[in-house]
Formats: structure tokens, sequence, C-alpha cells
């Protein structure tokens, strides 16, 4: 860590602006039901230039309460622009409730000097950042971050070497590795990286250019997704998009273009107190969670808040409740104000029962349940007696197994109805008789799964369902991890399948799914040992499940 030399203009009377927030901001928060009453009216100062690390300006806009008195600063740094929805969301809310809110560009994006380029500028810049707030009249002193997705990702760059005047942290959704953003058990996570390929270029030149790309991507998305070779396809519809590319053509995590991409560190020796919130469905999910053990390891104040959304329905359907506690946490770490914060670390919402649960720790303690899959389709808690294939298919890439909700940035994301999907010759299933009893399942899923295949090179996909008393399959937590076998002997593989809590109902039933991928959530197996991005040939895959596979469940107590 450097050390900071912090020379802080004299406090001297402040002449606020006249201006008031846009217009549509004023609209949109307008329509929002459930939060707290506002405080303050809001003042608005758009279009400062703040030198960045290089010199480059960067576009900020400063909301502010127009009362008199001191108020802690917030700091949001964005790359998609600094209008909807981010305006309402963070400068007009937080100002109503008594914050500053630095609300600034990314490099190269919304009217910001020099050249975006994906996480490698985001630390020196939030740098240079507070060094400008230290020469404000209004800056007490006291900074809190907040945001979500890659507003996450810049605050944990700024938490690489946190300045004094940092007091707390409030990372939604957020990631800290980019890496694992864009790649799962050694596969490309292809609809992901296409839907941030658009918000990255677009969604900060504009509502109307970021709906005609989506709309081109929308339009062109099988084309794009199924092209031979992958690489390039989505210019018709992004442009040239050269991060994207890089992104596409080095998946492996050791490879040196991801040199200085995760900030993971910044957790692991953290005194910031940061406060979480991811949802069941979210693409980030997992990066959340480890961002959290890494904070209790290191003994720094932390929250995790985990709700029934995925990626984007955190910060709308399930805004009122991540609003609420982030100003609790803000209020509590800026503002000397505890009232708000609730007596315990973690709150995680209990699918199967619509309820929230409070816990000491994530994930609690648990004892580890194996259920296995049989021959008969059944799913058994106790182990098959003979050994051997229990069932084969076979996955062909020219009719990609499709993609049924799950962590996506789409609005398809989320639990969905997995009947038609797993009425497929290509998807395995494996279900519990209906249940005596209720069980809960709170924390990591997996399956150690035994698999044989003819070419040698597969992906393996599955999935946790459960099917309730009419018989509707509804996916709870999943996952997928390139495989690769020697001849006719099943290799064995563990499949991480995120972390769930979720409650099955006496009566209804436990399913483990299987299958060769899920496109395109994840660039296709080509079945051939080449890189899907580079392959131009597809070879079709039989994959045989032997005994010994397991589906790993942490139960806990009803």
């Amino acid at each position: 860590m450097t050390p900071h030399t912090h020379d802080v203009v004299p406090r001297s009377n402040w002449a606020a602006p006249s201006g008031k927030p846009p217009l549509s901001s004023r609209m949109m928060r307008a329509t929002w039901r459930g939060l707290p009453a506002k405080q303050h009216e809001v003042g608005w100062e758009p279009g400062l230039e703040v030198p960045g690390a290089d010199g480059s300006l960067l576009r900020t806009d400063h909301y502010f309460p127009r009362t008199e008195g001191d108020f802690p600063t917030l700091l949001v740094r964005s790359p998609y622009g600094r209008g909807l929805p981010w305006s309402p969301l963070f400068g007009v809310l937080f100002a109503e409730q008594g914050f500053h809110v630095v609300l600034q560009s990314c490099r190269g994006t919304a009217g910001s000097g020099g050249r975006f380029d994906l996480w490698r500028n985001e630390a020196a810049d939030g740098q240079a950042t507070v060094s400008w707030l230290r020469q404000q009249p209004w800056f007490t002193g006291i900074l809190g971050t907040i945001g979500p997705s890659y507003l996450g990702y810049v605050q944990w760059a700024l938490a690489l070497d946190p300045p004094p005047e940092l007091k707390a942290m409030v990372v939604q959704v957020g990631l800290h590795d980019p890496h694992a953003l864009f790649y799962e058990g050694g596969a490309l996570r292809l609809e992901t990286a296409l839907a941030v390929g658009v918000g990255m270029t677009y969604q900060h030149q504009g509502l109307m250019p970021l709906l005609r790309a989506t709309l081109r991507l929308q339009r062109g998305l099988r084309k794009i997704t199924t092209a031979r070779p992958l690489r390039g396809a989505h210019v018709p519809a992004l442009g040239e998009v050269p991060w994207l590319d890089g992104v596409m053509t080095h998946p492996a995590a050791d490879d040196p273009h991801w040199n200085g991409a995760s900030v993971a560190e910044a957790a692991e020796r953290s005194a910031v107190p940061t406060a979480l919130v991811t949802g069941w469905h979210d693409a980030l999910a997992d990066q959340t969670f480890q961002q959290f053990a890494r904070l209790r390891r290191s003994g720094c104040a932390s929250s995790l808040l985990v709700g029934p959304w995925t990626h984007t329905s955190a910060l709308q359907q399930g805004w009122p409740e991540v609003f609420a506690e982030s100003l609790a946490w803000l209020r509590a770490h800026l503002c000397g104000d505890p009232s708000g914060l609730r007596p315990t670390p973690v709150r995680v919402h209990v699918g199967g029962e619509n309820a929230w649960r409070d816990l000491d720790d994530w994930p609690p303690a648990a004892t580890t349940a194996d259920w296995f899959p049989a021959a008969n389709g059944s799913l058994d808690r106790q182990a098959p007696v003979e050994s051997g294939p229990l069932a084969s298919f076979r996955y062909d890439p020219d009719d990609p197994t499709p993609s049924v909700g799950g962590p996506l940035l789409s609005r398809r994301a989320g639990a969905q109805d997995n009947g038609t999907l797993e009425a497929r010759d290509d998807v395995l299933t494996f279900t519990s008789a209906p249940l005596t009893e209720a069980v809960d399942v709170l924390g990591p899923v997996s399956a150690r799964l035994r698999i044989a295949t003819d070419t040698g090179h597969a992906d393996v996909f599955a999935r946790l369902c459960e099917v309730d008393a009419r018989g509707r399959s509804t996916n709870i937590c999943d996952g997928l991890v390139r495989l690769r076998t020697t001849g006719q002997t099943p290799a064995e593989v563990t499949v991480p399948m995120s972390s769930t809590a979720h409650h099955f109902a006496a009566g209804h039933r436990i399913r483990l799914q299987v299958s060769g991928g899920a496109h395109p959530r994840y660039a296709r197996s080509p079945g051939t040992g080449e890189t899907p991005v580079e392959a131009t040939r597809l070879q079709p895959v039989h994959l045989t499940l032997h005994t010994g596979s397991a589906l790993r469940l942490p139960q806990g107590t009803p």
C-alpha cells in the first residue's frame, strides 16, 4: 500500500448551484413506492471536469442536499453513463437522504476523456477522483462508495489501496474478477459476454443507441452464437469491440491478458466496512459469496443480503429492500447512526417458502447429504448396489441443448419452467420420490459426476430443480464444467452449482438434471477439442453417466 498525502482545502462557505436534477430522473423517482420519505430537496451540479490519473478529464455530476450543514459524500463511478437509471437511483435518492453524491463517468465513456479499457484504469482514476474531492469545499473527509455490477468493481479497485477518507462500501451485485464473469468451468459465458459488450459499448451513449444495439443483438443472436468460427461474429451487431475480442480469445485465467484484472485481494485485507447484495439468480452471485468469505476472514465489518433476484431485478423489483439495506449501512458507518442495521450479518430469502431468514454466517453450518441417480431415473438417498453405466445421451453441437433461465443478464433469467427442456433426448433427469418431510437446502450445491465420452471432449451441465405437486420442474441452481476423458473409462468431475437457500416442501420432489451444455448461455463445445471461439468443425458426442455419481446438497433444519 502506498502512503497517502491529502491536504484538504480549508472549509469555507459554499454557494450551492441552483440547478435541479434532470426531469427524467425526477419523473422516475416519482414512480417508486415503498421507499423512505424524502428528507431534503436535491440540487444538481452537472458536467464537472475531474482530472483522471493521466490528466484525462472525467465528466462528473454532483448531487447534494439543498440544506445548510455538513454531509458525507458518496462516490459512484460508472462506464454506463450518468443518466437513467443511475441519476435517480443514486444521485437523487441518496441526496434526498443527506449525502453529497458524486456520479462520474469512467474514462472513455459519456464524455470523459481517454480510452475505456475494461478494468485497467479504475484504481488509479478512483484515487485521482478522491484527490479532487479533497479540494472541494463541501467535502467533509467522510467518504463512502456504492453501486452495482461494474460499479462494484471500481469500488474494489479503490479499496486495493483505500484512501483514509473511505469509511464504507456498498457493493450491489458486483464483481471483483472479470475473468470469472466471462468464464465458468473453462467455458465461455457467451450470452453474458455479448450482453456486457452491448452495455459497455452503447449504454453510456444514451437510451436510443442502447435500444438499437440491443435489438440488433436480439435479432441476430442465433446467427452470432452459432457462427463458425464464433470469433468476430458479433461485429455486425456491436461493431468492433477490442476488449470483447480479447475476452473471447484468452480463455485461461493465468493468461497474461488477465494480469491485474482481479481485485480479489482488496477484500482479503480490507478494513472498510462493506455491505454486499446479490440474488440467487445473479450472474455474479458466486463472486459476492467469495467477497463475503474474504471479508469475514479478514475480520472486516460486513453484511450480506441475498434476495430472490436476478442481476437486473435486484435494482428493480428488489430495490425497496436493497435501498433500505444500503441506506442503513451508510448511515451507520458514515453518519454514526446504527439504528437501521439488522441484528445479524446475513439475511437470505428462502425459496419455496417465500420468507426471509436471518443468519450469523454464510454458508451456515449444514450436513452434506448425497442423493444418488439410479438407472431407472430415480434419485435416492442410497447408492446403487451395482456399478456400471446409468444412462447415456447424444449431444449434437449442431443442435445444442438450449439454456432455460438461470443467472443470465437478460429478461429470460431466473426460475423458469424446465418441462420443455427436460423432454429433449439430450437431457437426463433423475427425480426423488415425493418427500415425506420438508428438506431445507442452505449453502453451496454441487454434483459429483462420473462420465465417459466417445470423443474425449465435452461439456457437462448439471442443474438442481424442484418438481411441485403438479409436476412442474423449476430450476434452483446449476453449473457447467469442461470435461476431458480418455477411452471408455469414466472421468470423475465435480460440477459446482452455485448456492441456494431453498425449502423443498413435503410432497415435492428433488431433481438432478444432466446435459451437455446450455446454449447460448455458454459457447457450445464443438466436440473436437478445438476452442469454441475458433472451431469450424462440429462433432456430436455420446456421454454416459456412471454409478458413483451424486448430487450433493447442504441440508439444514427446516
